[in-house]
């Protein structure tokens, strides 16, 4: 069993920058590829980006392609989101996932752990 610990949320302005961690135990870390969501009040859980096994590969939601960067350190089984250019559209509780399948999906239907969430808010 993977457990998924993320970190790193807070409150910030809008431009500033953050990164978000995830810290998995429990399991083969580098064998998974894995995924950052975000959900805001009263709203679906959308794909923010993910990441392949060996970090070669990642894939990015359009609202975020060129803000923010997904990256993992294997020997540390952390899994970062670097967060900059932050707008209050971005506020969300922010989830980290791993997927056994390896397929980079968007789908949160595809991943198989998650981590409870980390909130972050970007105020105007």
């Amino acid at each position: 069993q993977v457990q998924l610990v993320e970190s790193g949320g807070g409150l910030v302005q809008a431009g500033d920058s953050l990164r978000v961690s995830c810290l998995a135990s429990g399991g083969t870390f580098p064998s998974y590829a894995m995924g950052w969501f975000r959900q805001a009040p009263g709203k679906e859980r959308e794909f923010v980006a993910s990441i392949s096994r060996s970090g070669g590969t990642t894939r990015y939601a359009d609202s975020v392609k060129g803000r923010f960067t997904i990256s993992r350190d294997n020997a540390k089984n952390t899994v970062y989101l670097q967060m900059n250019s932050l707008k209050p559209e971005d506020t969300a509780v922010y989830y980290c996932a791993a997927d056994v399948s390896v397929a980079l999906s968007r789908l949160a239907t595809q991943y198989d752990y998650w981590g409870q969430g980390t909130q972050v808010t970007v105020s105007s």
